[in-house]
């Protein structure tokens, strides 16, 4: 229980970064209290049916009411930050790294066929902009910026900018600083 206790704690500090909660915007907290429900599910899942169904239940009610739909079933890494009401999609297979931001209309899918069937893994300190879409058996470095409208079907080497259909990859050090914040 403490695990899941740490990975709530560390998702609530990418949206506060240390300042008194009372702070927070109000209407920044649908993506926190998303993910503290996500965690609960994901960590009940395996462990009491009971307590998983009532987590999913709750979960399936956020999904309808935000437009998130992040499997249960997807490892993510501790800081994930949703900052915006929209559609984020997230498969079931995908891993996600620590300090990830999900924008809005974010797809990161999986492809049926052919040399990169599967779903991506992404690394630490990534941000995916508005309309962004990442399928793939592929993977994505740490310190890596996908632009919004981007469409990544390839691997993503660190400290990198993705940008356009098709993507082009632009290396820049400190790729992220700015967009990824509070990092834990």
């Amino acid at each position: 229980m403490s695990e899941v206790k740490e990975l709530i704690k560390s998702d609530l500090y990418r949206y506060y970064g240390g300042k008194t909660v009372g702070i927070i915007r109000r209407s920044q907290l649908f993506g926190y209290k998303y993910t503290k429900i996500l965690r609960y599910a994901h960590y009940y899942k395996t462990r009491n049916k009971i307590l998983y169904m009532l987590y999913a239940y709750r979960l399936n009610k956020l999904q309808v009411k935000y437009g998130f739909q992040i499997s249960t079933s997807a490892t993510i890494g501790k800081g994930l930050y949703l900052g915006h009401f929209g559609t984020i999609v997230v498969n079931p297979a995908a891993v996600l790294g620590e300090n990830v931001n999900l924008s809005p209309n974010v797809v990161i899918g999986q492809q049926n066929r052919g040399e990169r069937k599967g779903a991506p893994q992404i690394g630490n300190n990534v941000w995916i902009g508005s309309g962004a879409v990442v399928v793939g058996n592929i993977k994505i470095g740490d310190d890596v910026l996908v632009a919004p409208n981007s469409y990544v079907n390839f691997d993503v080497p660190s400290h990198s900018i993705v940008i356009g259909n098709p993507a082009t990859v632009h290396h820049r050090e400190n790729a992220t600083d700015g967009y990824v914040e509070n990092r834990v």
